[in-house]
């Protein structure tokens, strides 16, 4: 029997994603490396699920996942940053 092993890419780009608070916009996305085109692209597709949205709407955690989704199709590794520990 032969074992298959997971080929692992490496990342074509990095976003972070930052919840800004109760008023709209909501949310801004901040790269670190990768082709620009391709993360505005990610970009534009991230805040159109997510601009509206504050992180307790039930609506959010849906849209997070298809984003974490798009971004593992794209090998984008994202970093969320939902301000919980600033909440505390």
């Amino acid at each position: 029997m032969s074992e298959t092993a997971a080929i692992v890419e490496p990342s074509r780009g990095h976003a972070r994603i930052v919840y800004l608070g109760p008023a709209s916009p909501h949310w801004e996305l901040y790269s670190e490396f990768g082709d620009p085109n391709l993360l505005e692209e990610f970009r534009a597709r991230v805040l159109a699920r997510l601009v509206l949205l504050p992180r307790n709407d039930p609506q959010f955690r849906r849209n997070q996942e298809r984003v974490n989704r798009d971004a593992e199709r794209e090998r984008i590794t994202v970093e969320w940053e939902l301000g919980w520990a600033a909440d505390a």
